[in-house]
């Protein structure tokens, strides 16, 4: 395997750190090729603006996407950028390793795929005719290749469950999940959720380095989550919307988008 991990935290002693440590340390005495992105000690620049065009002119109005699609095609995008993009175009698997804050990822790992999944790279590739709308949501330039997340948190795991306060941890996930591992094309495998970190002793830690490493050891068996693809007959073109009748009977929200076997 050629794994890519991107990671945001900024403690190096920090539990997700160690984790970090641990299952890469793991997989590569398997023989796999590790690259990890550590954002906070590359100090990677978390804000789009103008100056990550380099061929922007400079009284031009900014439209992020045009923007980042012409700078792309001309190969005018800042290095620190080119150089994350090379490294997910050798990767054929994804990790995003962040712990949850606010609901969400860190602002560091935001500002990656803000600046990283530019227009005409990792997504706006497809054509769009009257049966098709573009290449996303199961297809696109990250085709072939598996993701998944890697995240502590907090909680507990029914404070995330379906009738928990914070809601279903797999709908905080759904945004990252399918709206940018899936939607660029990715086989987007059951995030690993490591509960309660802030409380774990020498005992939990080792449950959650066996929990990730039993994923890598495992990988091949890993059924990835059956999002229905965006072009294949589920749903209505253009208004994107699912056909009814698909869903499950009280199946509503985000569950209407996985298709049960």
């Amino acid at each position: 395997m050629k794994v890519l991990v991107v990671f945001a935290h900024p403690e190096e002693r920090s539990f997700n750190k160690s984790l970090l440590d641990s299952y890469v340390k793991h997989l590569e005495s398997q023989g796999n090729e590790v690259k990890v992105s550590d954002l906070y000690k590359q100090n990677f620049k978390a804000v789009v603006d103008r100056d990550d065009f380099l061929n922007l002119d400079k009284d031009a109005r900014l439209q992020v996407a045009s923007a980042s699609y012409g700078a792309f095609a001309a190969k005018q995008l800042t290095p620190d950028v080119v150089d994350e993009m090379d490294k997910l175009v050798w990767a054929d698997t994804i990790v995003f390793h962040f712990p949850i804050w606010w609901f969400g990822m860190p602002a560091i790992l935001k500002g990656w795929v803000d600046r990283v999944f530019a227009c005409g790279f990792a997504y706006g590739t497809g054509e769009y005719t009257a049966t098709r709308f573009g290449d996303r949501y199961g297809e696109g330039i990250f085709a072939g290749k598996k993701a998944f997340v890697v995240t502590t948190c907090g909680g507990s795991v029914e404070q995330y469950s379906d009738r928990g306060i914070n809601g279903p941890i797999d709908h905080v996930l759904f945004t990252i999940n399918h709206g940018l591992l899936f939607y660029t094309g990715c086989e987007v495998l059951p995030a690993i959720v490591i509960h309660r970190t802030d409380g774990r002793k020498e005992e939990g830690f080792k449950e959650a380095v066996d929990l990730v490493n039993e994923r890598f050891d495992k990988f091949d068996s890993v059924e990835p989550i059956n999002y229905r693809k965006q072009n294949f007959g589920d749903y209505e073109i253009p208004s994107l919307r699912l056909k009814e009748g698909l869903e499950l009977p009280n199946e509503s929200g985000y569950d209407i988008h996985i298709a049960k076997k």
